[in-house]
């Protein structure tokens, strides 16, 4: 059995999915009672990460589990070694972890502490494990979909800086090859889409997806800064408008990784967008 945490989001939903194809009996966690849509046979457990005793008969029987940390997740909590001693207890032998590229670049970015704290956890913990260092979403786009439904303009910074964003459907066909596959011990891979993409450039793709014009008003930083406080926690928000802002070389390179793991090539934005159209029309 196979557990995944974050079942509903963007990557979660999607590897469940992809698992249960699979053959694998899976068990999808999330923090509220069982939402519609996922495949026949698959068990749904209400758990929740910022309690780790919650999963505890969750990870009952379980060969493997899939840790994906969100929002107010990648706070303070109790530590990660306590989620791998009850996995371990239970039975658990491989744990694959969705962090960040930003691990790896920027080693003492705020922002991404607690991420920092369950792979090195994960790297003491004695069990089976792979870590995926993700680059930027495409799904963030999402953010747009208001101002593209109701006015046909994305507004944000830093419009001609570009970064590969991933498609979050990569990282979870990534994630369902690893989890059941052996020869991922130790590993640590980086996802990125396949070339860099500015938010211009993403904003004419959806405008090619919707076959109608899309305006690209840029922000200055202080006025993304007003925007982001809205939302995320102070700390963080310099942090990342120094990432879309000033990246570094190596946060815009393209990542071999997901086409090596796949035999594919990465889907790009433009994959992204005409899935996601529906959204933004």
């Amino acid at each position: 059995m196979i557990v995944v945490t974050g079942a509903t989001g963007n990557v979660g939903r999607p590897l469940v999915g992809l698992l249960a194809a699979a053959g694998a009996q899976v068990t999808a966690v999330s923090r509220q009672e069982q939402p519609g849509g996922f495949p026949d046979g698959v068990r749904h457990a209400v758990a929740d990460l910022a309690d780790f005793a919650s999963l505890a008969p969750v990870l009952d029987g379980a060969e493997a589990l899939f840790i994906l940390l969100a929002g107010e997740l990648n706070g303070p909590g109790a530590p990660a070694s306590d989620l791998l001693d009850l996995a371990r207890e239970a039975g658990v032998r491989r744990v694959v972890l969705l962090s960040s590229q930003i691990n790896g670049t920027r080693p003492d970015a705020p922002s991404h502490f607690r991420l920092r704290e369950f792979e090195a956890a994960l790297a003491a913990s004695g069990l089976e494990h792979t870590v995926l260092r993700a680059g930027g979403f495409a799904s963030n786009a999402y953010a747009w979909a208001e101002s593209v439904r109701g006015q046909r303009s994305v507004f944000a910074p830093f419009g001609d800086v570009a970064l590969p964003v991933v498609d979050p459907a990569d990282l979870a066909a990534v994630a369902a090859v690893v989890l059941r596959e052996d020869g991922h011990d130790g590993q640590v891979y980086t996802l990125t889409g396949p070339a860099a993409v500015s938010p211009r450039q993403q904003a004419a793709a959806l405008a090619e997806v919707l076959g109608e014009e899309v305006a690209f008003v840029e922000l200055s930083r202080e006025q993304a800064r007003a925007h982001l406080a809205q939302f995320m926690p102070e700390a963080v928000i310099d942090g990342t408008l120094d990432i879309l802002g000033s990246p570094l070389a190596e946060e815009q390179l393209v990542s071999p990784d997901v086409e090596k793991l796949l035999g594919r090539p990465a889907r790009s934005f433009a994959d992204w967008a005409a899935g996601a159209r529906p959204a933004f029309q």
